[in-house]
């Protein structure tokens, strides 16, 4: 049934209250955020049930039959979308998700999207008027995206390409983004909230690339590309055609500068400062992960 943790103290606690069927339940519990907020969850002894495609009981957006087991005895659900909040239908889906998870008795949706995304935007609105209680978290471009997903394979070969020119980002930490979910999801105080979260700093991926450069000890340059070039590339690794433009688009419109400003989500949440650049970087380097 996916990922459930327990331990012998929260069991009694919970049968000590009568709460024994409550769980938090993270829709991509395999991904960048999820798989980290259902960690943290885990590790205070609160039970979570982490789903995706590729867990035991799995949960996927394309087969709404995969939703209603997912949510068995949700209290909290913390809603990540794949492959993007712009992608086409993921407005129809999150709104039916949204609906089903409250009359089902889900308490609490605390929904991952992104900035300056109008697609994002028409997703919040359907969880913000579903019946229960939100919260929205708004993320700048991960950190992680440079060591996890897509731009690792770039950075190994020593040059990222991006349709992003020399517009700046605040480039924010996922272990800050499960921090604040994870707040979002145990505490009270963030019901109907918007949280916009990102680092501490403007750089452009350009930047970027110098900091892993001197953190890994090897050549990583960015080069800005046109959006066409992008998806090009993109369909040459073997990306659907579809989901290339869809991607090269969004990243055209939220790389214009509109997101190029800080904002005081992870402090006003967290009460510190978001985690630097610099210092992932540092750290990631030191995984090995960019020695390959």
């Amino acid at each position: 049934m996916g990922m459930s943790f327990y331990t012998m103290e929260s069991l009694i606690e919970r049968y000590l209250t009568g709460d024994m069927q409550k769980t938090t339940v993270i829709v991509g519990g395999t991904g960048k955020t999820g798989r980290r907020v259902a960690a943290r969850l885990a590790a205070r002894g609160l039970p979570v049930r982490a789903v995706s495609r590729s867990t035991a009981l799995p949960f996927d957006w394309e087969e709404p039959a995969t939703w209603g087991p997912a949510l068995r005895d949700a209290e909290a659900v913390y809603v990540t979308y794949q492959p993007d909040l712009a992608a086409p239908g993921s407005v129809e889906a999150i709104g039916a998700f949204a609906r089903l998870a409250a009359g089902g008795g889900v308490r609490r949706l605390v929904l991952l999207s992104g900035r300056g995304e109008e697609e994002a935007r028409a997703c919040e609105r359907e969880v913000e008027s579903c019946g229960t209680d939100w919260t929205i978290l708004r993320a700048s471009w991960f950190c992680q995206n440079f060591s996890e997903h897509h731009l690792l394979g770039p950075v190994l070969d020593g040059v990222i390409t991006l349709p992003a020119g020399t517009v700046a980002e605040p480039f924010v930490d996922v272990e800050d983004i499960a921090d604040v979910a994870v707040a979002a999801l145990t505490r009270d105080g963030h019901a109907g909230r918007i949280h916009e979260l990102t680092g501490p700093r403007l750089l452009t991926f350009a930047d970027a690339a110098r900091e892993i450069a001197e953190a890994a000890g090897r050549d990583v340059r960015y080069v800005p590309v046109s959006p066409q070039e992008y998806t090009a590339g993109l369909v040459g690794q073997g990306v659907p055609a579809g989901e290339a433009a869809m991607l090269a688009g969004l990243f055209a419109r939220v790389l214009d500068g509109r997101n190029a400003h800080l904002a005081d989500g992870v402090r006003r949440v967290l009460g510190r400062e978001p985690r630097d650049f610099t210092d992932y970087a540092r750290e990631t380097a030191a995984t090995g992960v960019w020695n390959a």
